[in-house]
């Protein structure tokens, strides 16, 4: 089906793939890119397809599954590195949004904080927008917020509606668009 809006690949892993991306921005052409399992190296491997479909934005969200593959943080990094030069190269009109690696259990905690200070470096340098996840996910001690998921690793609703609160203004930023009218979310006061 032939459209006249903007694409935008979604990319990743499993949680990318369990995103509802076209009904949640209806207002382009959302590929989802996500594949269950996905690694950084899986990434490389199939970037000619996310290339193919020439997306004008491209939002990025990898790396949780090489960590419980034991792939060291310097692979991740570089993995990721690697393939956002080569959208770059590929892409140049394209704008890029990399995200943050999402928090999980806590034993991981101290190397996806690691990660995500390395990518988020090097997104500067390749006029990659980025955008941290971890304060609106993770809990006082580098878990994955209980409230936001079952297993420690995948999001449950709560977890995509906090997500999306975070990426919808993100994607404004990116494609240069003006703020959406959308509701302000206030914190919850009844707890104290």
């Amino acid at each position: 089906m032939m459209t006249d809006k903007p694409v935008t690949a979604f990319v990743g892993d499993s949680i990318t793939a369990a995103g509802a991306w076209q009904d949640w921005f209806s207002d382009v052409d959302a590929r989802n890119f996500g594949v269950d399992g996905e690694t950084t190296d899986g990434l490389l491997e199939r970037l000619d397809a996310v290339i193919e479909a020439d997306p004008q934005t491209i939002v990025l969200l990898i790396g949780t599954n090489d960590l419980a593959e034991r792939r060291s943080i310097e692979r991740i990094v570089r993995n990721i590195e690697s393939a956002l030069v080569r959208l770059h190269q590929e892409l140049p009109d394209a704008r890029i949004l990399l995200q943050s690696v999402l928090p999980r259990g806590r034993e991981y905690a101290e190397n996806v904080r690691e990660i995500n200070r390395h990518i988020w470096q090097f997104a500067a340098t390749q006029r990659v927008h980025y955008l941290d996840l971890w304060p609106a996910l993770a809990d006082g001690d580098g878990e994955l917020n209980s409230d936001f998921s079952e297993d420690r690793l995948h999001l449950n609703q709560a977890g995509y509606d906090v997500w999306l609160s975070e990426l919808r203004p993100a994607l404004e930023r990116v494609n240069d668009l003006p703020p959406m009218s959308r509701p302000i979310r206030l914190p919850d006061l009844s707890a104290q």
